[in-house]
């Protein structure tokens, strides 16, 4: 488990905190407001390239003689941001300020700060912020500065931010600590974050969720489990309800320090987690952690105790396949990859290719040729599934196969997808020591027309 999927994280963070300066958009009349801004969101919903600019639509929503207000175009912003088309959003929030000319709230120039680092990088978010005035200079854009530092890993950026916040009164709140204490995190400076937490204290300011999960993560990856058992006794006493990442985090923990049977009783606390939430994603972080734990009967018993209680996902068939293989339980595999195939309703090559994955690896090509035979009739598969069994025949020194399947891979290759340049080298080093010239100049302009769609 990784320490903290650090761009998610912080995205969580910033959006959490900046929810609570916003306002309610559509508080004067809603009816039109709703009706008016579904149409105009419909039109730019249709504009799906981010590189295809959605201002001609805003200017021909206006000749056509309709209007949109600042609320409106405020909340355009926000549904763009969500739907993480940001130079869409960026351009709808230039277009309010630039076409029709009303002011940026504070709220509205850190969004922009925001998007302008998404879209063109920090450099340009630094330049916006040192010219924006210093009426717009508020807690929310010193906040959105701070939150570009972070997940750009500039700690001495983030610390003068943070200095500065602290200046101005604007670092009273656990948001700006939580963003110190991610980056801290990542860094690898635990000294750093036990200071924070002492500042915090001093202050009275409160640790929220997301201080007191920061605070596991850090334990997690210093495997300090002295740290991270205190530290879970305060969240489990703070908190009416634990989520069950906490649980997953701890067991991650006990895993990597070899209690394996402190792991298995946060395991447990887990699993109460599933009659709660019904979630296939708690459910799937279970599979792979009896997995990593080596219990198959656990394995099992999960797998077949909680499967009538979810709605299961391709993803719950992947990970109990991936599961099982880890296991060496090919046949067990096999069985739930059938149990899938013939209940599912769309076929998803990403399941396919968890089986092909274990049949590679254990070198049972011949199974996973006929695996993927079957598999393509009257389908095309992904781009992936040829990639896998190429990188398996590589592995395994079968390189006039691995050039084969590296071929068909590229073949069906869509947007954006490239194959791993292990095995693109592999084959093109291959072919050049075998005087396969014919076959090197194929791979080459197949891969250069996929370096086109992009």
């Amino acid at each position: 488990m990784k320490l903290i999927r650090s761009t998610r994280l912080v995205y969580n963070l910033y959006e959490n905190w900046t929810s609570k300066f916003r306002v309610s958009f559509l508080s004067t009349d809603t009816g039109r407001s709703l009706c008016s801004i579904k149409s105009l969101q419909a039109r730019i919903s249709k504009v799906r390239d981010p590189k295809v600019s959605v201002v001609q639509v805003l200017e021909s929503w206006i000749r056509e003689g309709k209007s949109v207000n600042k609320a409106e175009l405020q909340l355009l912003v926000r549904l763009m941001k969500e739907y993480r088309r940001f130079n869409h959003a960026l351009e709808i929030s230039q277009w309010m300020t630039d076409r029709r000319y009303l002011d940026l709230s504070p709220v509205d120039a850190a969004i922009r700060l925001e998007l302008i680092y998404k879209v063109r990088g920090v450099d340009d978010a630094e330049y916006y912020f040192n010219n924006i005035s210093n009426q717009l200079k508020s807690e929310n854009s010193y906040g959105a500065l701070l939150s570009t530092y972070v997940q750009e890993k500039s700690v001495e950026k983030a610390e003068k931010v943070m200095q500065k916040m602290s200046e101005l009164g604007f670092a009273n709140t656990s948001y700006p600590y939580n963003m110190m204490i991610t980056l801290y995190a990542k860094a690898g400076d635990f000294k750093q974050i036990e200071k924070l937490i002492e500042e915090m204290e001093g202050k009275g300011i409160p640790h929220d969720i997301y201080t007191l999960r920061n605070r596991l993560h850090a334990y997690v990856a210093a495997g300090d489990a002295s740290g991270f058992e205190k530290t879970l006794k305060e969240v489990e006493n703070k908190l009416r309800i634990v989520d069950w990442k906490t649980y997953s985090f701890a067991s991650d923990l006990y895993l990597k320090i070899g209690e394996t049977e402190k792991a298995l009783n946060m395991l447990k606390k887990l699993e109460d987690k599933i009659h709660i939430l019904k979630r296939s994603l708690a459910f799937e972080h279970i599979l792979s952690l009896y997995a990593r734990v080596g219990n198959k009967d656990e394995l099992y018993r999960v797998w077949n105790q909680y499967k009538p209680l979810l709605k299961l996902k391709n993803s719950s068939y992947s990970c109990m396949i991936t599961s099982l293989a880890k296991m060496d339980d090919i046949d067990g595999a096999e069985k739930i990859f059938h149990e899938w195939e013939s209940s599912c309703t769309m076929y998803d090559f990403r399941v396919v290719n968890k089986l092909l994955c274990a049949y590679c690896q254990k070198g049972l090509f011949d199974k996973a040729e006929l695996l993927v035979n079957k598999a393509v009739q009257g389908r095309t598969p992904y781009a992936s599934t040829w990639n896998v069994l190429a990188i398996g025949y590589m592995l395994n020194k079968q390189m006039d196969k691995a050039v084969e399947m590296l071929k068909k891979a590229m073949l069906v290759g869509r947007k954006g997808w490239k194959p791993n340049s292990l095995i693109l080298n592999s084959c093109l080093k291959y072919l050049e020591t075998q005087g396969n010239a014919e076959d090197r100049e194929e791979i080459l302009n197949l891969h250069k027309n996929l370096e086109l769609q992009l």
